[in-house]
């Protein structure tokens, strides 16, 4: 029986959809590397149950539609749809699988495909014949909450399901709007020391430490001033199963301060 790694992208800017890039060719290659997983279920950092009482919520669409969460960009983008078929069973698999594991979860009939989904599928896999199905971070939950989260997924991996945590291993929005550097910009120090800390830890199995990189690391709060965009990571790491084992796929970085590391864990 094959078992699907889980995946953490750093999903950069929306941009990514239209600008070349390392990390934009990376991912246009990484599908066809990939056994073709029969669906998706990918956590973006882009929807956060925090906003909705604190519980997590699944998309549950047959057809989730596209959801330009953004502005300022051009029209290009907001023309762009992803009409990937939804999967309402899985939904209610994870449903399941997380009720077991007594973590509260909801099904959304109605939510679509956030721009940390869309974007790097539509690289991945332009076609969007994979069934896609989002489930939400809380940024008001711990890093282990979301660690446990992805081991109660862990299963899905057995059962022909790509687990995608989407979010960006650097995230300082104003740093990056203050700054405006080009996209092809080299990271500074700070950006540079902070993800191969990361690297170092990941390497070496240090789970307790990736979980509290924010605190941890050099300039953790400089690359997170929010924690939103590494939650995701945490699921990817926790669905990789015992014993943990990362792999750095890629590493590279966009307008400097964009750090576009990916990682799979298996």
């Amino acid at each position: 029986m094959r078992r699907l790694p889980s995946l953490f992208l750093s999903h950069g800017s929306p941009m990514m959809a239209l600008e070349p890039s390392p990390a934009r060719t990376f991912l246009a290659g990484l599908g066809a590397g990939l056994p073709r997983p029969r669906a998706i279920l990918i956590v973006s950092a882009h929807h956060d149950a925090a906003y909705q009482g604190g519980r997590a919520t699944v998309t549950a669409s047959p057809a989730p539609p596209t959801i330009h969460d953004f502005g300022g960009f051009p029209d290009e983008l907001f023309a762009m749809r992803y009409p990937a078929p939804g999967d309402p069973l899985l939904a209610a698999r994870v449903v399941e699988l997380l009720a077991g594991h007594g973590l509260a979860v909801a099904a959304d009939p109605d939510r679509g495909l956030d721009h940390g989904a869309w974007v790097p599928l539509t690289l991945i896999y332009p076609d969007a014949d994979v069934p896609v199905v989002q489930l939400s971070i809380a940024s008001n939950a711990s890093p282990e909450w979301h660690y446990a989260l992805g081991q109660a997924l862990a299963p899905l991996r057995d059962e022909d399901v790509l687990i995608v945590g989407s979010g960006s291993i650097t995230h300082n929005l104003h740093a990056l709007f203050s700054a405006r550097l080009p996209i092809d910009a080299p990271a500074p120090a700070w950006v540079t020391d902070f993800t191969d800390w990361i690297a170092d830890r990941m390497a070496a199995g240090a789970v307790d430490d990736v979980l509290h990189s924010v605190e941890r690391a050099p300039h953790g709060r400089d690359n997170h001033p929010t924690p939103d965009h590494i939650l995701p990571l945490f699921v990817a790491m926790g669905a990789g199963g015992t014993p943990f084992k990362a792999e750095r796929l890629h590493h590279s970085a966009t307008y400097g301060l964009l750090a576009m590391d990916v990682y799979a864990f298996d």
